[in-house]
C-alpha cells in the first residue's frame, strides 16, 4: 500500500519561510562586512575618473636676483684692484658711482702727467690722463645724470671741458657722433661758454651765453643725450633760454661755468682741483 506524500501542516510553512528569510539576510550582512573590511574606505566598486596626473618634478629653482646699480656698472661695487692714488692728488668725496650704496672718491693728480681718477669705497682705483694744451688747472665734478642715473665726470680746463663716463668701473672718454672725444667749448671756439645739468633728472647740456651790443646776454642751451653705457653723446637742437639778460643774472653766470646740479667745478668742496 502506497503512503501518500506528507503535506506540510499550516503551522510549519510560515516557520520555514522565516528561516529562509533570516538566512538570506545573514548572508547579505556577511557579504557587506567582508567588502567593507577588504576595501576599508567605503568606496564603491565602480572606477572613479581621476584628474590628469601632475608631473612630480623637483621644484623649479627660484630665479636668481642680480643686484642692479644706479649706474651701468657690471656689478654693484667695483672689485678691489690694489691700485694706489698718485701722491699729492687732491681727493674729494663724491656720489656713489658703482651702485654699492657708498660714496666714492674723485681725485686729480698734479704735474705734467696729471690724471683724473676715481677710487671706490670697495677699493678699486681707475683713472685717465688729462691731455690738454690748456694752461688752466683742471677741476672736476662728478654726478649721476639723466633718468637712468649714468655716472659721469665733467673736467673743466678753462677753455674746454671734457665729459668722461664712469660706468663699468672705468674712466672712459665719451665719443661724439664722429667718434671723436666729446668736448664742450668754454668760449675758446665760440660755440659755447659752459656746461650744466638741467632739471630734476640732471640732463646734460652745453650752454652758450652771447653778449649783445647793449651788454645784455642771450643764453642758448643744447641738451646732450648719453647712450645706455654713457660712452656716446648726441646733441639735441639748440634752444634759447634767456634773452636780454643782465650779466649778473644767474642764467648768465651759470652758463659761464661747468656745473652739474649744485656742484661747481673749481670749488674744492664740490670736486677735486688740480694741485699747484
Amino acid at each position: 500500500m502506497t503512503t501518500p506524500p506528507e503535506v506540510p501542516s499550516p503551522e510549519r510553512a510560515p516557520r520555514r519561510g522565516l528561516i529562509v528569510t533570516l538566512a538570506v539576510l545573514l548572508a547579505i550582512a556577511i557579504v557587506v562586512i567582508v567588502v567593507l573590511v577588504v576595501r576599508g574606505d567605503g568606496s564603491t566598486d565602480e572606477p572613479v575618473a581621476s584628474p590628469s596626473p601632475t608631473p612630480s618634478a623637483s621644484p623649479a629653482p627660484e630665479p636668481t636676483t642680480t643686484t642692479q646699480s644706479s649706474s651701468p656698472s657690471a656689478v654693484a661695487g667695483c672689485a678691489p684692484n690694489g691700485v694706489a692714488v698718485p701722491t699729492g692728488a687732491h681727493e674729494v668725496e663724491v656720489v656713489d658711482i658703482d651702485g654699492d650704496g657708498r660714496s666714492d672718491t674723485a681725485w686729480i693728480s698734479p704735474g705734467a702727467d696729471r690724471r683724473f681718477g676715481i677710487t671706490t669705497a670697495s677699493g678699486a682705483t681707475f683713472s685717465i690722463a688729462i691731455v690738454s694744451a690748456s694752461p688752466v688747472p683742471a677741476s672736476a665734478v662728478v654726478n649721476l645724470v639723466q633718468t637712468d642715473k649714468l655716472p659721469i665726470a665733467l673736467v673743466d680746463l678753462g677753455r674746454e671741458a671734457f665729459v668722461y663716463s664712469l660706468a663699468q668701473c672705468q674712466v672712459q672718454t665719451v665719443a661724439n657722433a664722429q667718434g671723436q672725444p666729446y668736448t664742450f667749448d668754454r668760449g675758446f671756439a665760440g660755440v659755447g661758454t659752459g656746461v650744466g645739468c638741467s632739471g630734476t633728472d640732471l640732463d646734460l647740456a652745453g650752454l652758450n651765453a652771447v653778449t649783445a651790443a647793449d651788454g645784455t646776454y642771450t643764453v642758448t642751451r643744447t641738451f646732450v643725450t648719453l647712450d645706455a653705457d654713457a660712452r656716446h653723446a648726441t646733441n639735441g637742437s639748440p634752444a634759447q633760454v634767456a634773452t636780454g639778460a643782465a650779466s649778473t643774472d644767474p642764467v648768465v653766470t651759470t652758463a659761464q661755468k661747468v656745473t652739474c646740479g649744485d656742484l661747481v667745478a673749481g670749488d674744492p668742496a664740490d670736486g677735486p682741483v688740480e694741485p699747484q
